[in-house]
């Protein structure tokens, strides 16, 4: 049976990152695909294992050769994702686990329908700008203009939650990582074709609770701090007109 393709999105700073990587370490028959950019490695990144690092001209090679599933320009660099992994993922029908931006994944939804989308939100502006800062701290450089222009994009990219099946809010690490978990196991269940055991209960709760349609009173407050939504839930005028052109 091929696998389950999930997408996870999030603004710049949101801990994506940590979150992809303490679930790998928790569950078995996931891939990760790794992407390719045209930024430069920060801190240690090594080449092939956060990111595969190349150059701009050789990455629109490979776009005009049709090797990326998706790509987009994101802060002026190139970040793309190869079609092989999921191809080498669904012949071994392993599941596969995309880390990509918001522009990304609408490209992925419209190739591949049934992939499962998940979107990871900081809990307020104050959270995101201190991660950015630390990240920032350590990797020997902060520089306010980009830190101030990270943090514009996030809203306009939260503002991309209601195209997701889930919702993250990364407030607290541990219950973070056992949500996505769930969310991730839940989905096998239901596709798997058989019947669902009881001790599976659990953890069908805890994903259901993450679906879209179920975190109303959990986004509001965020969604509020964002300046998304006005304190009395309704989404402001300029949300209002940008949906229309979705």
């Amino acid at each position: 049976m091929a696998g389950i393709l999930f997408i996870i999105s999030a603004p710049s700073g949101s801990g994506k990152s940590t979150l992809v990587s303490e679930v790998r370490k928790q569950l078995t028959g996931i891939d990760f695909s790794i992407s390719w950019t045209t930024r430069t490695p920060r801190g240690s990144e090594q080449h092939g294992r956060q990111y595969y690092f190349t150059t701009r001209a050789e990455f629109e090679k490979m776009r005009d050769a049709g090797e990326f599933l998706e790509y987009a320009e994101v802060f002026g660099n190139y970040y793309g994702t190869s079609r092989r992994s999921l191809e080498e993922a669904t012949a071994a029908g392993r599941d596969l686990l995309l880390d990509i931006d918001v522009q990304g994944a609408a490209q992925v939804r419209k190739v591949c329908p049934q992939s499962v989308s998940i979107f990871v939100l900081p809990p307020n502006p104050k959270v995101l700008r201190t991660r950015l800062r630390n990240r920032s701290r350590a990797e020997g450089q902060i520089n306010e203009a980009v830190l101030y222009l990270r943090l514009s994009e996030a809203s306009s990219e939260i503002e991309k939650y209601r195209d997701y099946d889930y919702i993250l809010v990364n407030d607290v690490l541990d219950r973070a990582v056992a949500q996505l978990e769930a969310i991730i196991q839940s989905e096998r269940y239901y596709r798997c074709g058989q019947e669902i055991p009881i001790k599976a209960s659990r953890v069908l709760e805890i994903a259901a609770a993450c679906r879209l349609a179920n975190s109303r009173e959990r986004l509001q407050p965020v969604l509020e701090s964002f300046g998304i939504l006005n304190p009395s839930g309704q989404q402001l005028l300029k949300f209002e007109e940008d949906s229309d052109d979705d």
